[in-house]
């Protein structure tokens, strides 16, 4: 089976979609729920491609993003809300305490 580098996922952090709004960035997020780790795996299609190990049921998932985020981030994980696509795999996530530079460079140390 390919690595996640090899089929497509870029590792070009500047072409990760991270807007500012207010006090907030705002990153797209884009989630594999049910896999066998939970991580980040890297940037494709400008949206930060995240595994998740929690299913997408009773908002385990979305507990387990913010988690993972809230981490990654170095931020508490009140500061990290989903802002739209809660119910699906595609996501804006919102993190509070962070200008657009701070957030790519975290992220990209984060990713494993």
């Amino acid at each position: 089976m390919s690595k996640p580098e090899e089929s497509g996922a870029a590792h070009d952090w500047s072409r990760l979609a991270i807007t500012v709004r207010g006090d907030d960035v705002r990153i797209s997020v884009q989630v594999r729920p049910r896999s066998s780790r939970s991580a980040i795996v890297g940037v494709r299609e400008g949206a930060l491609d995240v595994a998740l190990a929690a299913p997408p049921v009773d908002g385990a998932a979305n507990a387990e993003l913010v988690k993972l985020l809230a981490r990654a981030l170095d931020v508490r994980q009140s500061d990290v809300q989903i802002a739209l696509g809660a119910s699906g795999r595609s996501k804006v996530v919102a993190v509070r305490g962070l200008n657009e530079t701070e957030a790519r460079e975290r992220l990209a140390g984060a990713k494993r």
